[in-house]
């Protein structure tokens, strides 16, 4: 995947500003979205996708969301559910990608529920937090099942879940339900289901062992996919506001007679860390995927191994942003800055629920 030009850059940050106080992404920043195959890079080849090595998804998800992080998230969370194509019919991911615009948002709380009803399934339920619900052409989402009123249960005697896709056109999406500080251009809103009748082939295990697809993209485990594309945005955000601190470490301070040399060492300590651990997390992610490129699987050591870099990332992420906050002054703290607005999506970032421990 080819990183963001100039240009590319350029466009994305002319509408930041006004995105955020509007509460959505701008017209351009989406036609930006749609002309690029960014939506499609995760979901197969034979269904219409574009089917990228994972390393270079990645890297492109950290330098959109070291532009922007609304933008940067948009594009992960919605070509994350893109991949779940791979664990579809392929007639049925063939007509989602073939959809005009395709856009697939959604949520993994297990928040509804779906009923046997003859061959499919009858679904009703709330979700929150569909990012990219603003231009979404479909939703993904995990449902409780259950059968004459009984939840089914699975060998340990646990619910037994699916995930589920469905076209937009019958999901209810709540407008003015994403509340935060920042990420606020995703809208990220609430949505549900009304006993909305669907076939059997609109539920999906994601699992490798479930793959529709042959490629490795699809026996690459879920949950390492979920920290390493997520970690990536939270990077970017982390990198672009340590570069806006930059400057606030030099500046001269009247009572203390010049630049604080204390703020200088701690942007450099925090700017080292960051680029050792993304080292580390990059190095880790490129055996990775070459493992599972060669066609052998990912073994639990290994996808553990990734996950806790991709954890030590992030804490480091978060450490040196906290740190150098309180060098940067009031400019900081003003929802007007630039600066402000990356310190608000990094916070609003770093909450999501893989990060919650």
């Amino acid at each position: 995947m080819q990183l963001p030009d100039t240009a590319v850059t350029e466009r994305i940050q002319t509408q930041t500003a006004l995105a955020d106080q509007q509460e959505a992404l701008q017209v351009d920043q989406i036609a930006l979205i749609h002309g690029h195959p960014w939506l499609k890079m995760l979901a197969p080849q034979a269904v219409g996708g574009n089917e990228a090595a994972l390393p270079e998804v990645v890297r492109l998800e950290e330098a959109l969301s070291a532009i922007d992080g609304s933008c940067g998230w948009v594009v992960t969370l919605c070509a994350g559910a893109g991949w779940f194509t791979g664990f579809l019919p392929p007639t049925l991911g063939q007509q989602i990608m073939a959809t005009p615009k395709v856009c697939l948002a959604g949520s993994g709380a297990p928040t509804g529920f779906a009923d046997r009803d003859g061959e499919g399934w009858r679904l009703n339920g709330r979700w929150h937090h569909a990012s990219g619900s603003q231009i979404a052409t479909h939703f993904t989402f995990n449902a409780q099942l259950r059968e004459g009123g009984q939840p089914l249960l699975d060998a340990q005697g646990k619910p037994l879940l699916r995930a589920f896709v469905v076209p937009a056109a019958v999901v209810q999406v709540e407008q003015g339900s994403w509340h935060s500080i920042g990420l606020r251009a995703t809208t990220s809103r609430a949505f549900s289901l009304q006993d909305v009748h669907v076939s059997a082939e609109h539920a999906f295990v994601i699992d490798a062992a479930h793959a529709t697809a042959q490629g490795p993209l699809y026996r690459f485990p879920f949950m390492a996919l979920a920290f390493v594309t997520l970690s990536a945005c939270v990077l970017g955000m982390a990198r672009h506001f340590v570069a806006l601190a930059e400057p606030f470490t030099y500046r001269r301070i009247p009572f203390l007679d010049g630049p604080s040399r204390a703020s200088q060492a701690l942007w450099q300590s925090g700017h080292n860390e960051i680029d050792k651990l993304r080292s580390v997390f990059y190095t880790e992610l490129d055996q990775a995927w070459a493992t599972v490129q060669q066609g052998a699987n990912l073994d639990p050591e290994r996808e553990a191994r990734l996950v806790q870099t991709s954890q030590a990332l992030v804490k480091q992420c978060r450490d040196t942003v906290d740190q150098l906050y309180p060098c940067c002054g009031l400019q900081a703290a003003d929802p007007r800055t630039e600066i402000n607005r990356v310190w608000r999506d990094f916070h609003t970032a770093t909450q999501h629920a893989l990060w919650l421990r």
